[in-house]
């Protein structure tokens, strides 16, 4: 397989460029194809079956755009697509759940964690049961937070009314002594630092980080390093509104 061909990344929409921006960050000799389905957004309200049949679609269409791996920036679609595209496709694919579940696992010291996600990602369990296949003693602790991404679209990332939805969301979390939590959706990095502002006590496993680091390890060990100093981004939206 030649290794100069780009990396592919999708996401529901534009959260999935919190990955992006990790990835060229840690593989910046790498060609990158980012895929946001924006026509087709918010993927965390859709049904599992139609979120695989949307990542199905979004994944044809890079494959014919000659990719050697696909990462799947979406925690929505990973839950609900990644092992079948891993068992479909024929070069590698990484999710963003994993890494951050491994991470997670790593940091957390009084073994009390939470995932926050979207109603979707956290109805599928695919942290909760992530974790506890590795860690059966772990306590975990899933909230859904619907309010987030609505927010980081508006860009209202440090406003009042954004610090009282996180004190809404995570408070419950804290009377549970939870001491690490992953932010399991795309946009949530983008609050990062007003939640971290907010709750000082947690430690925040940024699963866009933290999947960059397992698709350098991926390219890696599969020897589809490529050999260039600066690599290209290209970015695709299946719609795009002039709001």
């Amino acid at each position: 397989m030649n290794a100069d061909r780009p990396v592919g990344v999708f996401d529901s929409g534009l959260g999935g460029l919190t990955v992006l921006a990790e990835l060229t960050r840690a593989l910046p000799g790498e060609d990158f194809l980012y895929l946001g389905d924006t026509a087709r957004l918010p993927y965390g309200s859709k049904s599992p079956r139609i979120v695989e049949r949307y990542a199905r679609e979004v994944a044809d269409y890079l494959i014919q755009k000659d990719i050697k791996m696909l990462v799947i920036a979406c925690n929505t679609a990973t839950a609900h697509a990644e092992q079948t595209l891993a068992q479909e496709l024929k070069i590698p694919v990484v999710g963003v759940i994993q890494p951050g579940v491994d991470a997670l696992l790593a940091r957390t010291r009084n073994r009390r964690v939470g995932v926050l996600g979207t109603r979707s990602t956290i109805k599928s369990g695919a942290y909760a049961n992530r974790i506890q296949a590795q860690d059966r003693e772990l306590q975990v602790y899933s909230k859904e937070c619907p309010l987030f991404v609505p927010l980081v679209e508006e860009g209202w990332t440090d406003r009042r009314v954004t610090r009282l939805v996180i004190q809404e969301y995570l408070s419950e979390l804290k009377r549970e002594d939870v001491d690490t939590v992953v932010l399991g959706c795309t946009h949530y990095p983008l609050l990062k630092e007003t939640i971290q502002s907010e709750f000082p006590e947690l430690r925040l496993v940024d699963s866009s980080e933290e999947t960059a680091k397992a698709v350098r390890a991926k390219l890696e060990s599969e020897a589809l390093l490529a050999d260039r100093p600066r690599g290209a981004v290209r970015i695709y939206l299946t719609d795009m509104t002039h709001q």
